[in-house]
């Protein structure tokens, strides 16, 4: 083995590691491997670079374009809702009709897309139809993945093949060579579904859509309950969002009763009058605790700053520079206390100051932060040239006074011997702990891990209302378990429903908080459920995956509004985004011209598809802001990143090595048998790896192994093909059996129990009818 066969190998497992164990997002494992290659001298410069240029990427995200623009005119929901109307009530027709729809849409369409298009459809029939989604969601995704088998730019490995058959110099594939073998595996797979595979489907608890049917799916009842406001509260007069209900407790007011009168899905600057009775969602377990007891005695509203300064203590400013990588992120997501160990008292942004809630506040060039710390820690902070570090006498400009408190653990509070970290009273309720004062001494800048004592005084910054607040949460009475109810939840104008997190989303990573959810959406995040499990607590600072399906309450105008959000798919139609129908016949016309094209040899594949993309935007179908929202460019940049890995396998002789591995292990089992286990191996390594990255991977090895075995090369790319889009028996194998495992409730194990059958019927479907179209 050479030392190039050696180091191609090398890279080929480090990416398959990466690939299987997540460590990294795929597209940046693919410019891993693109970097490795061209340092290494595997590839040259130009080669490296090559898979931008290709003509499959070029193609990949001119497909998504188009495909943008079918979904946005609204020709692909007419298509798929005239015919599911069609479906009636029977389970047999409604599958076979929901396969035949998507299957139809994936092969001119992106899959991902066509799943998320026809979601809300089916989230809709199964409500209509008193069926769980669970039975219709599957065979939705199975569906979106066994169309784009059918043409040649339904699915990009399709693409990758027919490039890598062009590269070899062989005669190239057309639009539709594909749709002979692949049709008969989706006819198969339908069938399949239809009459057996739906029998293994679970039928899980109804998620409809009314707030009736969901309770049933998040078990909402065991966390309802009623909450009186008494008359001597501290909380009357006081609004929604200064209660710190939410924040504090992670309790969200569904409806507040007043005098008879109901208001539902109150909004933040709802205020609260004596007598109100609220039905909120949460634990009653953290009311109950603060219940009853002192929580903390506010003593003084005056605490002079030089309280909060020693020998050992410094207050400097620290202005904020253009470059700084603080800029565009807030303090939580730089962890600024922890990493440098120093506390932000104020920030100072122009003629303003502002003094609390200051974690959640994006940070900009200028910004001058007034930060406390010890020598040590502001002379690291110094180090760092993209802030201007100085030391100041000015504090009072800050009016910091105005935000210092004096309040008093009592003996029976339940902050009493927990860390500062563990009584969250920073991210709670606002308040920023800096000294604790116990007996003659006093401690500074306490860290996290200081437990709080019976007895001890806090030196706090924070806001007098937000003090109040908690005496008022102290105060309120729970009322009987037969008051709470999800009678009345829902209106004319007050809506529950759920979102997942659309395919191509930006947000995932991000938590509530960070993305302000409550305040920019005006609605509420009740529960979440991932991986067949149903996630209530801690919600707000839960980072968000690709997947997850958030059950949410509030007025209907605001559910639309998310639904407009390019980063929110709400599984509900009267939600969806406004189309552009008179544009439809445009777009329609615009992908048929582009079929048209290719089919009668006027234009190649790829420029045929730029000229439709461009025509889209020009025609008004989509905008170019549309347009790049279109684009999967973690796939684009997948696939250009890896193409150069396939050219150095063929130029070092990695893929000869590897071929007569594989002709050693399966050369004597005759054609067929050499189809089904590269069909299986394909398989198999597509449900951990992505199959634009299979695809590339295994097309020079099924050539070298046509070229010497003499049989034909067609047969076994068209193997590989087939099998690389045979993603059934994973969530994680492909996006679109990802988007719909949070509204199905599906678990891990329902795609192996219906997807591994569904992929051995497609290996002997493929048996069958690919010796007869492409004979060996």
């Amino acid at each position: 083995m050479t030392l190039q066969i050696g180091l191609v190998l090398a890279i080929l497992g480090i990416a398959v590691v990466l690939f299987v164990t997540e460590k990294l997002r795929v597209d940046v494992v693919a410019i891993l491997v693109l970097v490795l290659l061209a340092l290494t001298g595997l590839v040259g410069t130009q080669e490296a670079l090559s898979g931008f240029s290709n003509p499959a990427v070029i193609t990949v995200w001119a497909v998504f374009i188009l495909s943008g623009g079918l979904s946005r005119t609204g020709i692909a929901g007419l298509v798929g809702r005239q015919v599911l109307r069609l479906a009636g009530k029977g389970e047999m027709r409604l599958i076979a009709l929901i396969m035949l729809t998507s299957a139809f849409l994936s092969a001119f369409m992106n899959n991902v897309g066509v799943a998320a298009l026809l979601l809300p459809v089916v989230m809709d029939i199964a409500r209509r139809t008193n069926r769980p989604p669970s039975k219709l969601l599957i065979p939705l995704a199975f569906s979106s993945l066994l169309g784009g088998l059918t043409t040649q730019i339904g699915t990009p490995p399709n693409l990758l093949i027919s490039a890598a058959v062009d590269e070899a110099g062989l005669e190239s594939f057309s639009l539709f060579d594909f749709a002979p073998v692949g049709g008969a595996v989706v006819l198969a797979g339908i069938a399949y579904m239809t009459f057996i595979g739906r029998r293994m489907l679970p039928a899980h608890a109804d998620r409809r859509g009314a707030a009736e049917d969901l309770k049933n799916v998040y078990a909402l009842e065991d966390r309802l309950f009623a909450v009186l406001v008494p008359r001597d509260s501290d909380l009357v007069g006081k609004s929604l969002a200064q209660s710190r209900l939410g924040p504090a407790l992670g309790l969200s007011v569904l409806a507040i009763q007043r005098q008879g009168e109901s208001h539902l899905a109150p909004d933040p600057e709802f205020v609260f009058a004596a007598g109100d009775r609220l039905l909120v969602e949460g634990d009653v377990a953290k009311l109950v605790e603060m219940g009853g007891r002192g929580f903390l005695d506010f003593e003084t509203t005056s605490l002079p700053m030089g309280q909060l300064l020693s020998s050992e203590i410094e207050v400097v400013e620290a202005e904020v520079l253009p470059d700084c990588v603080m800029v565009g992120r807030n303090l939580a997501q730089i962890d600024f206390r922890r990493r440098l160990g120093t506390i932000v008292l104020a920030i100072k942004r122009g003629d303003q100051v502002r003094r609390t809630k200051l974690e959640t506040l994006p940070l900009e060039a200028g910004d001058v932060l007034l930060v406390q710390g010890r020598p040590t820690q502001i002379d690291l902070l110094r180090t760092d040239e993209t802030l201007i570090v100085s030391k100041t006498s000015q504090t009072e400009e800050f009016a910091l006074e105005e935000r210092l408190m004096v309040l008093k653990v009592p003996k029976t509070s339940p902050l009493a011997d927990k860390t500062l970290a563990e009584s969250r009273l920073g991210y709670d309720f606002g308040l920023g702990v800096m000294g604790i004062v116990r007996g003659d001494t006093t401690r500074l800048m306490p860290p996290a891990d200081e437990r709080i004592l019976a007895g001890d005084t806090l030196l706090v910054k924070g806001v007098e209302e937000d003090v109040r607040a908690i005496s008022g949460l102290q105060n309120l009475k729970i009322g009987d378990p037969g008051e709470a109810d999800l009678e009345g939840l829902e209106s004319d104008t007050v809506a529950m429903a759920e979102a997942v997190l659309a395919p191509r989303a930006g947000i995932a990573g991000k938590t509530l908080v960070e993305l302000h959810f409550r305040e920019k959406y005006g609605l509420n995040v009740l529960a979440i459920t991932r991986e067949g499990e149903t996630l209530r607590e801690n919600l707000r600072t839960l980072p968000l995956r690709f997947g997850d399906a958030l059950l949410l309450h509030g007025p209907r105008e605001k559910l639309k509004l998310l639904g407009s959000e390019p980063d929110f798919l709400v599984l509900t139609e009267e939600a969806q985004e406004p189309l552009r129908l008179e544009r439809a016949p445009v777009a329609a016309a615009i992908m048929g011209g582009v079929v048209l094209s290719v089919l009668a040899g006027w234009l190649p594949i790829y420029i045929a598809a730029i000229c439709g993309a461009l025509l889209m935007v020009l025609t008004g179908c989509l905008t170019m802001d549309d347009a790049y929202r279109a684009i999967e460019w973690r796939a684009v940049f997948l696939i250009a990143g890896m193409l150069p890995l396939g050219l150095a396998m063929q130029s070092t002789g990695a893929a000869e090595l590897l071929t007569s591995k594989v002709v050693a292990l399966m050369g004597g089992m005759g054609p067929l048998g050499l189809v089904a286990a590269l069909y299986m191996t394909t398989a198999f390594a597509a449900q951990v790896m992505p199959t634009s990255a299979v695809a590339i991977l295994m097309a020079p090895i099924a050539l070298s192994t046509a070229d010497q075995l003499g049989i034909s090369p067609y047969a076994l790319v068209m193997t590989i093909s087939l099998s690389a889009s045979a993603s059934f028996m994973s969530p994680v194998a492909h996006p679109a059996n990802v988007l719909i495992m949070g509204p199905g409730g599906y678990r891990f194990t329902d795609y192996i129990k219906v997807g591994l059958p569904l992929t051995i019927v497609c290996l002997i479907t493929t048996l069958i009818f690919l010796p007869l179209v492409w004979p060996f």
